[in-house]
C-alpha cells in the first residue's frame, strides 16, 4: 500500500474538522441513562452487559470495586461525570465525536509528534548518556508542541442552534459548554439571534458567531459576522455547514458526522494524507482525499453486522475501483478531506437547495468533478464510524438515500455530468450513482411485469394452448421455468461476498457467508430491496424527498406493530400482498404439465419475496414474538386504527391522521395522470376472474362484466350501511341497528338462496373474492388520487371508511401469523438466538437484557 512520506509538522499542511450538530445528544445524563425501556432495561445496565470487561476497567479505573453499583457512582459528583462520559462515549455522541476519544486524537498525535520533532540544542553527546531523546513522557504539558499543534489543526462544530439552547437553559447548551472546556482546540460555530428596538418596532438581526471557553470557562467570543437575514432558507445540515464554513482555517477540511469516531493510531497518519495533495494522481491534482471507515457497531446485532458488511464492502473494494481506475468516485458523505481553497472559491461544499439536495453531500462531489477536480481514495487511514443497528433505523436511512437519488435523476447536476463524460465513465458514473437504484426498481418492476403476463396467460386461456403447443421442447420449458431464480435480492449481496472473499480469504469468506444465511440475511436484503424501490419510484413519480431522522439510540427495546404497519404498510405490505394475489390467481388458473415440483420452482422466489416483505419487521423485532407483547401491540394497533383523531392529532395516534400523511406526496397533476394509469392494473383481476366463475358458465360477453360491477355496487352499499356515521345517527340509533340486523339477514339469506337455487359455487363465491378485493383497492387509489374532486362530490367518508378497512385487513393478514408464533414459546427463544448471535459468542446473556430480570442489588 503507497503512503505518501510524512512532513514534519511545522511543514505539514494545516487543516480543520468539521462537525455538523443540531439536536442529537452530546452526553448522556444521568437521567437518560437509567431511564427504563418497557422491558425495564435501562442504558447504563444493557452498556454494563454489553461491555463487561471495560466495565470493570471503567471502575478501577476511578478506584472503585468491580461489585459498585450506579446508585454508589451517583454519590460522588465527579465518579458521576465520569460515567456520564464513559457511556457517552459507547453511544453515538458528540462526546464520542469530539472530543478525546473522537477527533481531538488529531491534536493529541500532532502535539506528540511535534514533541518527537523538537529540536535538540546540546551535543547530542553529552544529552545521550543523561536522558532519552526518544521519551515521550510528559509530552503533552510542552507548550511548544501544544503551540504547533494549535497552529496546524482546529475542531469546528458547527451547531445552528446554540444561541438558543443557551437561551432556553437546555443541557445540550451545558454539555457543549463542557466539552469546550476540556477540549481547547473546540470551537463552535453559531446563529446568534438578537432582537432590536428601532423606532418602536422590534427587529430582529442574525449573526454567525465562533466561540470558544475562556479560562473561566465562559464562552468567548472569536468572530461575529453579521448576516442579511436568515440563513437556513435550504435544507437544514449544508446550510448548517454553509455558515460557519468561513470560520475553518487551513489547506484542507475533513467533514465529519455525528456518529463517527477516531483512532489515535489514525490520527498519527493525517500527515502522510494531506501530503497526498502534491501526488501525482492522474492528469490533475487531487481535490478530494476519500478516506476508508470503520463500522464499530456491526457486533450488536445481527443487522448491525450485515448493515457493516454491506458498508464495508462499499467504503473499501468498491471507492477504491471507483477512485481508480474507473475515475467516478464521489462524495458519499464522510469523512473526505477537501481542498479548502479550490472548494471555498468554487460555490463550498455543501449544496443546500429544498428537496433536490436532500442527499447533499454526493453534490460537493458533483461540484467538483463538473470543476475539472480530482477525487482519490485511500485505505491507509481510516476514521471508525456508527450504522444503524435497528430495522427501523436501517430502513429510514435507506428510504432517505433511495429519496435522494430520486432527486438526483432530476438534477441539472446528473445531467452535466451526463453530457460531459465520455462513453466509458459515463456508464461507470451510471451504474454507481442513480443506476444502483434505477435497476433496482426494475428488478422488482421485471416480477410485477412476469407475473402479471402469467396471470393475463392463465386468465385468458392463452398460457393453456401455449403449453400444449410446446409439450415435448424442454429448452423452452426449461427457459421458463428458471426465470424467477434469478429474481431474489440476495443478488445484491454479490460485492459484500466478494469483498470477504478479498479481506479474509475465501474459505472465511464461505463460512461467513453460510453464517449470515443462517441468520437470515436473504430476508434482510430483499426487503431492503422493497425499501428502495419504494421510495426511489416515489420520488422520481412525484418527487418531495424528505430528510428522515433515523436516531442514534441504543436498538434493543421492542418495536409495537402499529409503529411497524405505519411504517412499511405502503412500501412493503401492499405491493407483497399484490405480489401474493398475483400469485394465487396463477395457481388457481394456470396451466402447469409439469406438475407441483416445476410450480415450487417457478414461484418459490416470489414467495420469499412476499414472506420477505410481510414479515421482516416482526421477524427482526427484538421480543417480537413474546405473546404478552404480542397482545399489547394488538390492543395498541386497534386503538390507533379505530381512533378518529382530530385537529393537532399526529399520525402516531390515529389511523385517520396518519392515511391523510401518506397521501401528501400526490400534488402535482402529472403524479395524479401517473397514480391512475398505474392503479388501472388492479382491475385486470375482475375482468379475468368473472368470466372462470363456473355460474357465468361459456358466456363470454360483456353482460357478465357487467352483473360483476352491479355485484360489487350492491356490496359497496352494504358496506356503507354498516359503517353509517354514528353522529349523524345518533337520534335513530335504534332504527339504524333495525336496518342493519335486517340487510345483514336478507344477504346471507340470499346468499345461500343463489347457492342452491342457481349454478354459483361456494368456489365461485372464493374466486370472486380474489376479483373484488383488487379492484376494491383500485377503486381507493383513483380516488386518492383525484382527491379534491372526490371531496367535492361528498364521498371522501365513504373513501376513508373502505381505506380503513383495507388496513384493518391488511393488519390482520400479518398479525395473524405473528400471533400463531408468539404463542409457541421456543419461537421467541430462537428469534433472540438469531437476532444477537454475535453477542451471544461474546457471552452477552441478551436474553437476561430483553426479560428485564437485573441483579439482584440487595444480595
Amino acid at each position: 500500500m503507497k503512503m505518501a512520506p510524512a512532513k514534519p509538522v511545522r511543514e505539514m499542511l494545516s487543516f480543520s474538522v468539521f462537525t455538523p450538530y443540531y439536536k442529537e445528544t452530546v452526553m448522556y445524563s444521568i437521567m437518560e441513562l437509567e431511564k427504563e425501556n418497557e422491558d425495564g432495561i435501562s442504558t447504563v445496565f444493557y452498556l454494563q452487559k454489553i461491555f463487561p470487561d471495560e466495565w470493570k476497567n471503567f471502575l478501577e479505573r476511578i478506584g472503585r470495586d468491580e461489585h459498585t453499583l450506579v446508585s454508589e457512582l451517583k454519590e460522588n459528583p465527579n465518579d458521576l461525570l465520569e460515567l456520564r462520559l464513559w457511556a457517552s462515549y459507547r453511544g453515538q455522541t458528540l462526546a464520542r465525536t469530539g472530543t478525546v476519544r473522537g477527533m481531538m486524537y488529531y491534536r493529541r498525535a500532532l502535539v506528540l509528534e511535534s514533541y518527537m520533532e523538537r529540536p535538540i540544542y546540546d551535543d547530542l553527546e553529552n544529552v545521550l548518556p543523561n536522558s532519552n531523546i526518544t521519551s515521550t513522557h510528559g509530552y503533552e504539558l510542552s507548550r511548544e508542541a501544544r503551540a504547533q499543534a494549535d497552529l496546524k489543526f482546529t475542531y469546528v462544530v458547527t451547531c445552528q442552534i446554540y444561541g438558543k439552547q443557551k437561551q432556553d437553559r437546555n443541557p445540550e447548551a451545558s454539555d457543549i459548554a463542557f466539552l469546550m472546556q476540556r477540549n481547547e482546540a473546540l470551537r463552535v460555530a453559531f446563529i446568534d439571534i438578537v432582537e432590536k428596538l428601532k423606532d418602536g418596532k422590534v427587529y430582529k438581526e442574525f449573526y454567525s458567531k465562533l466561540v470558544k471557553a475562556d479560562v473561566h470557562g465562559k464562552d468567548k467570543e472569536i468572530y461575529s459576522i453579521k448576516l442579511p437575514g436568515y440563513p437556513l432558507l435550504g435544507e437544514g445540515k449544508p446550510e448548517n455547514q454553509n455558515h460557519a464554513i468561513v470560520f475553518t482555517r487551513g489547506d484542507a477540511i475533513q467533514t465529519i458526522d455525528m456518529n463517527q469516531d477516531n483512532y489515535f493510531e489514525e490520527a498519527l497518519k493525517m500527515r502522510n494524507l494531506l501530503e497526498e495533495f502534491y501526488g501525482d494522481h492522474g492528469l490533475r491534482p487531487p481535490t478530494i482525499l476519500g478516506v476508508r471507515e470503520h463500522v464499530f457497531t456491526g457486533s450488536v446485532s445481527s443487522l448491525a453486522s450485515f448493515m457493516s458488511n454491506q458498508e464495508a464492502s462499499f467504503v473499501t473494494m468498491g471507492q477504491r475501483v471507483l477512485a481508480n481506475p474507473l475515475k467516478v468516485r464521489m462524495h458519499y458523505g464522510h469523512p473526505d478531506v477537501f481542498d479548502r481553497i479550490f472548494h471555498i472559491t468554487r460555490g463550498g461544499i455543501s449544496k443546500a437547495s429544498r428537496i433536490i439536495n436532500i442527499s447533499e453531500d454526493i453534490y460537493a462531489g458533483f461540484n467538483s468533478t463538473l470543476r475539472q477536480g480530482n477525487i482519490t481514495h485511500h485505505e491507509y487511514i481510516q476514521v471508525g464510524k456508527g450504522r444503524d443497528v435497528g430495522l427501523n433505523q436501517i430502513a429510514m436511512f435507506e428510504g432517505k438515500v433511495a429519496g435522494g437519488n430520486g432527486e438526483q435523476v432530476l438534477s441539472r447536476d446528473v445531467y452535466r455530468l451526463g453530457q460531459l463524460f465520455d462513453f466509458f465513465r459515463m456508464l461507470s458514473f451510471y451504474f454507481t450513482t442513480v443506476g444502483f437504484y434505477f435497476c433496482t426498481m426494475m428488478t422488482v418492476l421485471t416480477v410485477y411485469i412476469f407475473l402479471y403476463g402469467r396471470a393475463y396467460l392463465a386468465l385468458s386461456g392463452v398460457g393453456g394452448s401455449i403449453m400444449e403447443k410446446v409439450k415435448g421442447n424442454t429448452a423452452l420449458t426449461a427457459a421458463l421455468n428458471t426465470q424467477f431464480l434469478f429474481q431474489i435480492g440476495i443478488f445484491t449481496a454479490v460485492p459484500m461476498i466478494m469483498g470477504f472473499i478479498l479481506e479474509q480469504g475465501f474459505l472465511k469468506a464461505i463460512v461467513s457467508f453460510f453464517t449470515m444465511q443462517l441468520q437470515l440475511c436473504s430476508i434482510f436484503f430483499t426487503f431492503s430491496l422493497g425499501t428502495r424501490t419504494h421510495y426511489f419510484g416515489r420520488t422520481i413519480l412525484h418527487g418531495g424527498a424528505k430528510y428522515k431522522a433515523t436516531g442514534r439510540g441504543f436498538v434493543v427495546q421492542h418495536i409495537k406493530f402499529a409503529d411497524n404497519y405505519r411504517l412499511y404498510s405502503r412500501s412493503h405490505f401492499v405491493k407483497a400482498l399484490e405480489v401474493a394475489m398475483l400469485l394465487l390467481v396463477y395457481t388457481a388458473y394456470g396451466y402447469n404439465t409439469e406438475g407441483a415440483f416445476a410450480y415450487i420452482l417457478l414461484t418459490i422466489s416470489s414467495w420469499f419475496l412476499v414472506i420477505s416483505w410481510l414479515f421482516s419487521p416482526y421477524l427482526f423485532n427484538p421480543s417480537g414474538f413474546e405473546w404478552e407483547k404480542t397482545v399489547n401491540d394488538f390492543k395498541d394497533w386497534t386503538n390507533w386504527l379505530l381512533y378518529r383523531g382530530g385537529i393537532g392529532v399526529k399520525g402516531e395516534e390515529s389511523w385517520e391522521a396518519w392515511w391523510d400523511e401518506e397521501q401528501a406526496h400526490i400534488r402535482s397533476l402529472r403524479g395524479r395522470i401517473f397514480e391512475t394509469i398505474l392503479s388501472l392494473r388492479f382491475f385486470i383481476f375482475q375482468y379475468g376472474i368473472v368470466y372462470k366463475l363456473h355460474v357465468s358458465g361459456n358466456d363470454t360477453s360483456l353482460t357478465v362484466y357487467g352483473w360483476s360491477w352491479i355485484v360489487l355496487a350492491g356490496l359497496i352499499l352494504i358496506f356503507k350501511v354498516f359503517t353509517f356515521s354514528q353522529k349523524v345517527s345518533v337520534n335513530f340509533q335504534l332504527l339504524l341497528r333495525l336496518i342493519q340486523g335486517i340487510t345483514f339477514m336478507a344477504f346471507l339469506t340470499g346468499l345461500v338462496v343463489v347457492v342452491f337455487k342457481s349454478t354459483l359455487t361456494v368456489k365461485d363465491i372464493f374466486a370472486s373474492m380474489l376479483a373484488f378485493i383488487p379492484t376494491g383497492w383500485g377503486i381507493l387509489c383513483l380516488a386518492i388520487a383525484w382527491k379534491p374532486i372526490v371531496k367535492r362530490i361528498g364521498l371522501w367518508k365513504s373513501i376513508r371508511s373502505l381505506g380503513r378497512l383495507y388496513d384493518a385487513g391488511m393488519g390482520m393478514i400479518v398479525f395473524i401469523p405473528v400471533a400463531m408464533c408468539s404463542w409457541l414459546p421456543f419461537v421467541s427463544t430462537f428469534q433472540t438466538r438469531l437476532m444477537f448471535n454475535q453477542a451471544f459468542s461474546r457471552g452477552l446473556e441478551i436474553s437476561l437484557i430483553l426479560a428485564g430480570n437485573k441483579p439482584n442489588s440487595e444480595l
